[in-house]
């Protein structure tokens, strides 16, 4: 698979609520640094943060805007939507991921936490 490929298979898994496949798709050691919040070192870390985003959603959609990947490097613009009781939260993202030996190595978003907490706050 190339990078892009991999970050896409990565999205569908989440998608599908599938964290188990997603994360067969990252290193032992990943850093998903999803600023503005503490980043999150390892599977482990990794699972503990996206499960309850996950198991929350009756439903998952991240629409990709816009991307660019080069060698090792993706960078994607998207919406990523979480559907909650009755309600679509809906978060602008800007993503970079870097891969090593073809698995997601690091993954670093960035969201506006304001626009996040007023959403939740509903």
């Amino acid at each position: 698979m190339t990078s892009l490929e991999t970050v896409h298979a990565f999205i569908a898994a989440i998608e599908a609520k599938d964290l188990d496949t997603a994360l067969t798709l990252v290193t032992d050691d990943i850093e998903y640094d999803n600023v503005p919040m503490p980043t999150a070192n390892g599977v482990d870390e990794v699972r503990a943060f996206l499960g309850p985003f996950i198991d929350g959603a009756s439903k998952i959609e991240w629409v990709i805007h816009r991307e660019a990947a080069v060698g090792n490097i993706v960078m994607n613009e998207r919406t990523d939507r979480f559907l909650l009781g009755e309600r679509w939260i809906e978060i602008p993202v800007a993503g970079v991921w870097e891969l090593r030996d073809g698995k997601i190595a690091l993954w670093r978003d960035y969201f506006d936490m304001g626009q996040f907490n007023a959403q939740m706050a509903g």
